[in-house]
């Protein structure tokens, strides 16, 4: 049993189960998450933290097998160690989570994902599709002419899901979707997966994969000679991915996200400032990822003011259509899902260079 389990945070404290990954294939994220995350609950301490309570993070890798972190997370709430839970990891960690404590603690989910959870307590804060990768496509096709796109993806839910979604709403438009191809988490040979791009009549691919195996496959996308023929564009890719496949890996890569370092907004910006007075110069990146941790443990304190507590009954009364601000500018919620402003940008070397607002808060 974790040492966490065993630790009574006292009164005073609220304790939140902070769920980021530190291994396998998303690990690749983790010292962005855990840098932002900490920055906000240190700015939330030195005003008054959640309704009145100091902030404690209690870190849980979620880069290990779904039900392994469903696991120690259950036993944080079962032992009441925890009272909400919050961070950034794929949706077959979120869904092993749900079944394990959904209802019982108010659950931050920032990452983006494919689509409504309607488990009492579940707040989905990331992008989606409708707001996020669709937009995107009709951006690359009227300005890059894309048409025909090849979808290369992990094998869960996630990928799946936005894949099928893109297909089908990717229909009655200019552009669609001609192939599908999904690999495990943890894939580094992409050798099958780029001879079959090469026979494929596609303008463009879509990539849903994560973490460092994105970084290997843009290595070996770069070079096998395909990145002036066919741009490539994801919902996932960061700058943590740009620095592990090198410059000569991201030629004609496009992102679309709610955040970047440096798209130059007045609220990405104080963030900005006070992430790198904080880590200094060589921090870990500031990126889309990191960001959602800090927005995840914001929203809490958000909630708890708006609501009166962290209670998953209370919580339900707050109003479809709240708004609120962020680093990413004006959220509004919709349910239990966040409308929110998203962004095309377009490798530069090692960083992003926005090209265009996608979509708006609504």
């Amino acid at each position: 049993m974790s040492s966490a389990l065993m630790l009574d945070p006292g009164p005073d404290v609220i304790s939140v189960a902070f769920v980021v990954p530190m291994q396998g294939s998303t690990g690749l994220y983790g010292p962005s998450c855990l840098a932002c995350g900490e920055l906000a609950v240190e700015q939330l301490n030195g005003r008054s933290g959640i309704a009145g309570r100091q902030v404690e993070l209690v870190v849980v890798d979620g880069g290990r097998e779904p039900e392994a972190v469903a696991e120690e997370v259950g036993l944080l709430v079962d032992t009441g160690r925890v009272e909400a839970v919050a961070g950034w990891h794929i949706s077959a960690v979120r869904q092993a989570i749900t079944r394990r404590i959904g209802g019982r603690v108010v659950y931050a989910f920032s990452a983006m994902h494919e689509g409504g959870d309607d488990t009492p307590g579940v707040f989905m804060l990331g992008e989606r599709p409708i707001n996020q990768l669709l937009p995107a496509a009709h951006w690359m096709h009227e300005e890059l002419a894309i048409g025909r796109w090849a979808v290369v993806g992990n094998d869960y839910v996630f990928p799946r899901v936005t894949g099928a979604t893109a297909r089908l709403a990717l229909e009655d438009s200019a552009s669609r979707i001609v192939s599908e191809t999904y690999v495990p988490l943890g894939t580094t040979n992409f050798r099958t997966v780029l001879t079959d791009l090469e026979q494929q009549d596609v303008d463009g691919v879509i990539m849903l994969l994560m973490g460092q195996d994105a970084v290997h496959f843009n290595r070996q996308f770069a070079r096998t000679g395909l990145s002036s023929a066919m741009p490539r564009l994801s919902p996932a890719v960061e700058e943590n991915t740009l620095l592990g496949g090198g410059a000569g890996a991201n030629e004609h890569l496009y992102a679309a996200a709610a955040y970047f370092d440096g798209m130059g907004t007045a609220e990405s910006a104080t963030l900005a400032e006070a992430y790198y007075a904080r880590w200094g110069r060589w921090a870990p990146a500031l990126n889309a990822v990191g960001e959602s941790c800090y927005e995840a443990i914001m929203f809490l304190a958000q909630l708890a003011q708006t609501c009166g507590s962290l209670d998953v009954e209370a919580a339900s009364t707050v109003r479809d259509g709240h708004f609120y601000d962020s680093p990413r500018g004006l959220l509004r919620l919709a349910g239990n899902l966040v409308n929110q402003d998203v962004y095309l940008a377009a490798a530069d070397g090692l960083e992003f260079t926005v090209q265009q607002q996608i979509a708006r808060t609504r």
